[in-house]
C-alpha cells in the first residue's frame, strides 16, 4: 500500500492541485491486448479519497545521459493521524445454569446438525452433479460414438462403390485390351499363314526353276558331250589313218632303201669284176 502511495505521489505534480496525466503506456499498453477468455468479477471502487503524503524527489545526474532519482518520505503528522479508538468491552463471567448450559449444547447440537446436513445436502448436489456430467459425458460419448459410426458407415459405403466403380472401369478397360489383343493375335495368324503360303509358293517355283536350269545345264552337259565325242573320235580315226599312211610310207621307204642298196652292192661288184 505504501508503494501505491508513493507511486500517486510521483505521478502528481507538486502543488497537490492535479494529477498528472496518465502515461500512454498504461493507456494503450503495447496496443495488441489480448482477448481476455476468463470472466473477472469487477471489484467495488472505493470511496475513499485519495490521500497525499509528503514526498521530497531529489534528482543526480550519474553518468552520461542518465538521471537517478531519490524519493525520501516525510516525517509524518500526528496531528493528522487518527488514532482508532479501542473500546474496551469488560466481558463479565455469569455462572451458567442447567438449562441455559442444556440449551447451548442443543443449539449446538442443532448446529452441527444443520451443517451435516448441509454438508449432505452440498455432497449430494456435488454427486448430483457428477452424475448429471457423467450422464452428460455418456451420451455426448454415445452420440459421439453414433455419428462416428454412422461417418464410418457411410465411408465404407462410398469406399466400396468407388472400388466396385474402379473394378468395373478397370474389367472394361482389360475386355478391350483383350479384345485388341485377340485381334491382333489373329491378324498376326493370318498375316503368318498368308506369309507361310507365299513362301512356299517362292519355294516351290524356286525348286521348279533349279530342277529346269539343273535339266537344262545337263542336256547342255550331254550335247557338249557327244560333239566332243564325236570330235575325239574323229580326231582319233584321222590320227590313226596318218599313223597307218606314214608306217606304209615308212616300210616303203624301208623297202625302196633295202633295194637301192642292194642295186648299189650290184653295181659295186659289176664294177669290181670289171675291173678285177
Amino acid at each position: 500500500m505504501l508503494i501505491t502511495l508513493v507511486r500517486d505521489s510521483v505521478l502528481q505534480c507538486f502543488c497537490h492541485s492535479c494529477r498528472a496525466p496518465v502515461l500512454p503506456a498504461e493507456i494503450g499498453g503495447r496496443g495488441n491486448k489480448k482477448q481476455q477468455t476468463k470472466v473477472r468479477a469487477k471489484q467495488p471502487k472505493s470511496s475513499k479519497k485519495v490521500k497525499f503524503i509528503t514526498t521530497e524527489i531529489r534528482c543526480q545526474e550519474k553518468s552520461k545521459g542518465g538521471l537517478r532519482y531519490e524519493v525520501i518520505l516525510a516525517e509524518p503528522n500526528i496531528a493528522q493521524v487518527q488514532v482508532p479508538k479501542i473500546v474496551q468491552q469488560n466481558n463479565i463471567s455469569k455462572p451458567l445454569s442447567a438449562e441455559e448450559i442444556a440449551e447451548k449444547l442443543k443449539a449446538a447440537e442443532e448446529r452441527r446438525l444443520n451443517l451435516e446436513a448441509r454438508k449432505i445436502a452440498d455432497w449430494t448436489a456435488k454427486m448430483a452433479k457428477i452424475e448429471e456430467a457423467s450422464r452428460k459425458k455418456d451420451e455426448l460419448n454415445a452420440e459421439f460414438m453414433t455419428q462416428t459410426k454412422e461417418a464410418l458407415i457411410n465411408k465404407m459405403e462410398n469406399t466400396v462403390e468407388k472400388r466396385e466403380a474402379i473394378i468395373s472401369d478397370l474389367k472394361g478397360k482389360l475386355k478391350v485390351h483383350a479384345d485388341e489383343i485377340k485381334r491382333n493375335k489373329e491378324m498376326l495368324e493370318k498375316q503368318k499363314v498368308e506369309e507361310r503360303n507365299a513362301l512356299n509358293d517362292k519355294l516351290k517355283t524356286a525348286a521348279n526353276l533349279r530342277d529346269e536350269n539343273i535339266k537344262r545345264i545337263l542336256d547342255r552337259l550331254r550335247e557338249h558331250n557327244s560333239v566332243k565325242l564325236s570330235e575325239v573320235r574323229h580326231t582319233a580315226d584321222t590320227r590313226e589313218a596318218r599313223e597307218e599312211q606314214t608306217r606304209i610310207i615308212e616300210n616303203k621307204l624301208f623297202i625302196a632303201e633295202r633295194n637301192r642298196t642292194k642295186e648299189l652292192e650290184k653295181r659295186l661288184e659289176n664294177i669290181r669284176k670289171h675291173v678285177g
